[in-house]
């Protein structure tokens, strides 16, 4: 049997995933990704402990398609976007830890560009806007602050990726540095009208052009992995940045259609078809992928901190001992007592791109237990969702029909619920959540030929649960305006 391998590289975490013809997982294998957080806002990863994971487990699964005499004909990338990797060609080794897309190191540097005019430039070239979010930044920081980074990256001895392209790099054995259009489209530096890398953008961040990848589609030849890596050499035929993956995975392939993924952060993709739409409320148009050189667009609501608040419940205030007893302690209360939680741990992201916002708990009293905190944390991913989502209607597009949801916080069915309650949208789980990871093997199936169009993908699409909205408008309401309250004493606009 024919089958894709997906390489699923997280913020979290990394997995490998097998999936056969009709988009059905075969086989898994999991690991956590140490986080480091060495000053106040930054964000960092190992590299090495990345390549580590990915061909560990890729090696893992690579022997249960053996033992079951399953074909891999093709493997599929998907990673955290916007991390930023710089390594020197020779050694194929990483100058400097991995700077993570949380990471606010930046966030003087965006400033003074914003204040010299540059965010204009920025926002109508790249659909983005000027934050310490996307690559280039991170980027120019790397090389002003490792020694000798801007004289090798002159004279073309370092490279430049996120965590696809660095990947990519290894698993070609450094025959290939590439990436793909999405991946392209996050770092600030590529023009997604001309799809190309842009000249003044990389004179605005002084980045010399001999660092930057070969952009291609997202179903694509990535080349073949170097021999003796794998149980034979593979080819690699797909790669997209993790939520243009989950997009491609939901199959949200026709304008309208808006898919929500929560993972470490919540990122909210609404397919606009070959219209980049400009927003006018701070979110961000953006590539949903590009097949045979023809782009898809989306507008796109990022918010940096959905499942790292259960995290932070789990391991840094050990409230909870597992993720999922979130669930039960939530259902347990009839209401949330006034307790709002603003998870603006590393800023806050759209629609208030607030670098500088920390996080907070509001309305405690000494009734106030683990449960209302827990409570809080869920609630507050769905308060920044319902943001994301009137930010959407505001910059023009129509009134979604339901939203298609993913990742690993969608296995609570209480948070789904109160989503769907919050929203006044049908919230559709698919049978599949592991879309992130499937959408790379879709991508990787069509340049293989186990899948013939997007028509053929998206019928492999199946839901596996319905939640409907419950509620009335006006408790909802009353809710939001508690939200929206405790989010403006965070950034001190009370």
């Amino acid at each position: 049997m024919d089958c894709v391998l997906a390489i699923d590289q997280g913020t979290s975490s990394t997995r490998a995933m097998l999936f056969g013809r009709a988009g059905r997982p075969l086989a898994k294998a999991q690991r956590e990704l140490t986080q480091h957080y060495p000053a106040d806002g930054w964000v960092e990863h190992d590299p090495e402990e990345i390549w580590r994971s990915v061909l560990d487990l890729t090696r893992e699964v690579m022997a249960v398609a053996e033992a079951n005499a399953w074909r891999v004909i093709s493997i599929g990338i998907t990673n955290q976007r916007e991390t930023t990797v710089l390594w020197d060609r020779g050694s194929g080794r990483a100058i400097a830890p991995a700077i993570v897309w949380q990471d606010r190191r930046t966030a003087a540097h965006c400033r003074s560009l914003i204040e010299a005019g540059g965010e204009l430039l920025v926002q109508e070239r790249t659909g983005l806007l000027l934050d310490p979010y996307f690559s280039a930044s991170k980027i120019a920081w790397l090389l002003d602050h490792v020694d000798g980074a801007r004289i090798a990256a002159e004279r073309g001895d370092l490279a430049f990726g996120t965590i696809d392209s660095f990947l990519l790099w290894r698993l070609t054995g450094g025959a290939v540095h590439a990436t793909d259009a999405t991946n392209a489209a996050r770092t600030l530096l590529f023009d997604i009208h001309r799809q190309r890398w842009d000249d003044e953008l990389l004179a605005l961040f002084r980045i010399p052009p001999a660092v930057l990848p070969e952009v291609r589609d997202n179903s694509a030849d990535f080349g073949m992995t170097a021999a003796g890596l794998l149980l034979r050499p593979i080819a690699i035929g797909g790669m997209a940045g993790d939520q243009q993956a989950a997009t491609v995975g939901q199959a949200c392939f026709a304008p309208g259609m808006v898919k929500s993924t929560y993972g470490t952060g919540c990122f909210m993709l609404m397919n606009t078809g070959d219209r980049p739409l400009a927003s006018r409320h701070r979110l961000l148009t953006t590539l949903a992928y590009r097949l045979q050189g023809v782009p898809t667009y989306a507008l796109e609501g990022s918010i940096f901190v959905a499942g790292a608040a259960v995290q932070w419940l789990r391991d840094g205030l050990k409230l909870i001992t597992t993720a999922g007893e979130s669930e039960g302690l939530a259902a347990g209360l009839g209401h949330n007592a006034g307790v709002y939680l603003v998870p603006a741990f590393t800023g806050l992201g759209a629609p208030y791109w607030d670098p500088e916002a920390r996080g907070a708990i509001f309305g405690l009293t000494r009734a106030t237990g683990i449960a209302e905190i827990v409570r809080a944390a869920l609630e507050a991913v769905c308060y920044q969702t319902a943001d994301l989502l009137a930010a959407m209607v505001a910059d023009g597009a129509a009134d979604i029909q339901a939203l298609r949801v993913d990742g690993g916080m969608v296995e609570n069915g209480w948070l789904m619920q109160f989503l769907a309650d919050l929203l006044g949208v049908p919230v559709q789980r698919p049978l599949i959540t592991e879309t992130t990871a499937l959408g790379a093997a879709f991508l990787a199936g069509l340049n293989a030929g186990l899948f013939a169009s997007l028509e053929d993908v998206a019928a492999c699409w199946e839901q596996e649960a319905l939640f409907l909205p419950r509620l009335a408008e006006e408790p909802s309401d009353a809710l939001l305006v508690g939200w929206r309250r405790a989010v403006a004493r965070v950034r001190g606009d009370f």
